[in-house]
């Protein structure tokens, strides 16, 4: 960044009694919170963290140094829950990704699909299996439950990547084929009951905790385990002594 565009001390200063004032306001909407699921709580955290992160930002950008906290964006988190309290239906919104990493795997195995149907049963899109990755897809999620894709999805040359699952509730069933269209449209996060990510970004965590574990154990262990040997070393060395 160009100092011409650098933002000014007074800026960042400003940047700075903003992030001071959301945490009092906050703090306050957090006493007076009404129950657990408060819109103020919410309203007071997304202009907290809005504020920390403009402040982090013109904290970088004039001086080159960063905050020693990190508040997560609203775009990370659910707003709070106002579907009804005993929901007669619910919706249920899953979204998984793959990579083909064996295309040859992947069409051997939609071409033993099409190889146990019987004559006269082959349905629209069977036919394109044997050339083409599309169409090998097609059978595949045709013939096997999503959930049996995912939990074989090594067989059919599929690699995974990232996973989510919404429980939205609602107080009716919605009519027959009135979303099918656009399934995902209509999903209101204000109505979802739970829902549960899988990434590999949390797998890096996890391996970067055990990574730290791993280096605090060395710490620890191999100066003793030195010493250790040492005094093996010393204690051999005295019982030949004693022999000669």
């Amino acid at each position: 960044m160009s100092d011409a565009a650098q933002p000014t001390a007074a800026e960042v200063r400003a940047a700075a009694e903003a992030v001071k004032t959301a945490l009092d306001r906050h703090l306050a909407a957090v006493e007076r919170r009404s129950g657990e699921d408060d819109p103020a709580v919410y309203e007071a955290f997304n202009e907290l963290a809005a504020a920390a992160e403009e402040y982090d930002e013109l904290l970088y950008d004039r001086y080159d140094e960063v905050t020693p906290f990190e508040i997560p964006g609203s775009e990370d988190a659910l707003p709070p829950y106002t579907g009804p309290e005993e929901p007669n239906a619910l919706s249920v919104l899953i979204r998984r990704d793959y990579s083909v990493v064996e295309p040859q795997r992947l069409l051997a195995q939609a071409q033993r699909v099409e190889a146990v149907e019987e004559p006269g049963m082959v349905t629209e899109g069977f036919d394109a299996a044997s050339g083409t990755v599309h169409g090998a897809l097609g059978v595949l999620f045709g013939e096997f439950e999503p959930d049996e894709i995912a939990s074989r999805h090594k067989e059919f040359g599929l690699e995974e990547g990232d996973s989510t699952l919404w429980v939205t509730a609602s107080d009716e069933p919605a009519e027959p084929g009135e979303w099918l269209e656009a399934p995902f449209d209509q999903a209101d996060a204000q109505q979802v009951v739970c829902r549960f990510d899988v990434s590999a970004v949390f797998d890096d965590d996890a391996d970067d905790d055990i990574e730290d574990d791993m280096d605090d154990v060395e710490d620890a262990v191999l100066p003793e385990l030195a010493v250790a040997l040492d005094e093996d070393e010393d204690l051999d060395l005295e019982v030949q002594d004693a022999d000669r």
